[in-house]
């Protein structure tokens, strides 16, 4: 006998339960279909949260580092793998539980399995006991992503991907990081910080391509100093199992004929799991990407299933998921509802940190938009340089006309927590003059970003920039 209910959602990561649980707040009877035994998807089990309690402890361990031109000498760190790996998995397994108790008291049905589409009303649901069928008044598609696979590499265990570099079954000696991408350059962190040496190749000509320069200039300079290696503009050519190793071929300036490392990280990017849905089956068809098409309330063209996430366009974030799976549940319930963000914030929770928002200086001089730059370097912090962590910087990006907020980035300690107020600075149509004229605390990061908006307003104290008069 099929099940038969009024909203399902495929997937169970950030987008869909919270799509799942707000449909169910709003009255509906909601099946949510799962291939894992628990909710989460990629982001809480295997990606987003693990990741960045690993990262906490890399954080940790190079403060402790810091700390001897400071006074204050730590011996070297005692690595327990195994309990790191437990610790890990408590995280983990303490959020995964709070969802399976939110879904039991929304009475939202989960099932697991893998779903494919049968019709435009029909999922088939292939659970381990068996197999099961779903049919909906309403879909909201929320199968996510997996990591892109390079062509022609060997199949060796020593070659991971994302999910299996988190697993930390050793610290190798050394590592070779394919993608200087966010999750390149995170798990590159970790394992550095755990003892691994560490080499980064990435095909484009900068470290997190896509963003300002100027951004990526701090993270680099500190990398550069703990790496073994960073080959820019270059790629891998071949890699060879051997025994002693993996032996690799590169292809750029300044790259080695060869090399043989212990293991290697391919982080080279994500593609959308749309090809294993039978979305045909619905009346939906990707496109040439693999992305599903939506409009503003994340309707396909299939007028009553919605996607959300990372099987549609734009990044591949978790905020962003769960902020579509809230208009998704509320356009199914009839409320007028849609997706309009301004700004979707990013961060690299590297050491530093690097967050940015809204319009980066590529992109608006590409659009031909007149803009204003307020750029605060930390070395004129007084709690940046307090804390040793004077190499970075805060910087705001105005329209010239208008001064309205149109972008920001920050590089330092915490940036992911600063960049939120300069978000909601844009989405709330702030000028400079709104950030300068707001009291912030003292002494703090997050006044930088009153310093940055005061350089474009032209009242900084701080810095000396040349008299300037602000207009009456």
């Amino acid at each position: 006998m099929a099940i038969e209910t009024e909203v399902l959602v495929l997937g169970g990561g950030p987008g869909g339960y919270t799509a799942a649980f707000r449909a169910a707040d709003l009255g509906k009877k909601v099946t949510l279909v799962e291939r894992y035994p628990v909710l989460g998807g990629v982001c809480l089990n295997v990606g987003c949260i693990p990741s960045k309690a690993l990262l906490h402890l890399a954080q940790v361990i190079y403060e402790a580092r810091a700390c001897h031109a400071k006074g204050i000498r730590f011996g070297a760190p005692e690595i327990d793998l195994a309990e790191i790996r437990r610790w890990k998995d408590r995280v983990v397994k303490t959020l995964t539980a709070g969802l399976a108790g939110l879904a039991k008291q929304r009475q939202v049905q989960v099932v697991q399995g893998v779903g494919r589409f049968t019709g435009r009303h029909t999922l088939e649901v292939k659970a381990p006991d068996g197999e099961e069928t779903v049919a909906f008044e309403h879909a909201i598609i929320a199968a996510g992503s997996r990591p892109v696979k390079l062509p022609g590499w060997p199949e060796d265990p020593r070659i991971m991907d994302s999910t299996q570099a988190l697993a930390l079954e050793e610290i190798p000696k050394s590592l070779l990081v394919v993608g200087g991408g966010v999750i390149g350059l995170e798990m590159a962190c970790v394992y550095h910080a755990l003892g691994a040496k560490i080499s980064v190749v990435e095909v484009a000509d900068q470290l997190l391509p896509g963003v300002d320069a100027d951004l990526i200039k701090p993270l680099h300079q500190t990398i550069a100093e703990r790496y073994e290696a960073i080959w820019l503009g270059s790629k891998v050519t071949s890699v060879q199992p051997a025994e002693q190793g993996l032996e690799v071929r590169f292809a750029g300036p300044n790259v080695p004929e060869r090399q043989v490392f212990d293991r290697i990280l391919v982080a080279v990017g994500r593609r959308p799991n749309s090809d294993l849905l039978n979305l045909e089956a619905a009346g939906i068809t990707p496109d040439a990407r693999g992305f599903i098409p939506v409009d503003a309330q994340r309707r396909t063209k299939v007028p009553h299933i919605f996607a959300i996430g990372d099987i549609v366009q734009g990044p591949m974030l978790a905020h962003k998921a769960s902020h579509e799976g809230k208009v998704a549940a509320e356009a199914i319930c009839g409320l007028p509802s849609a997706f309009q963000a301004l700004a979707i914030p990013a961060v690299a929770y590297t050491d530093p940190e690097v967050a940015w928002m809204g319009k980066s200086e590529a992109e608006l001089k590409a659009e031909g938009i007149e803009y204003d730059k307020g750029v605060f370097p930390w070395a004129a912090s007084g709690r940046a340089l307090g804390i040793g962590r004077r190499e970075g910087l805060t910087k705001l990006l105005c329209d010239r006309k208008t001064k309205r907020i149109l972008g920001a980035g920050i590089v330092g300690p915490h940036a992911g927590e600063l960049i939120a107020e300069t978000v909601l600075a844009l989405e709330m149509g702030a000028d400079a003059e709104d950030l300068a004229l707001t009291i912030h605390p003292h002494p703090t990061l997050s006044e930088t970003i009153a310093f940055a908006a005061e350089i474009i307003d032209g009242s900084i104290t701080d810095l000396y920039l040349g008299k300037k008069v602000k207009p009456a």
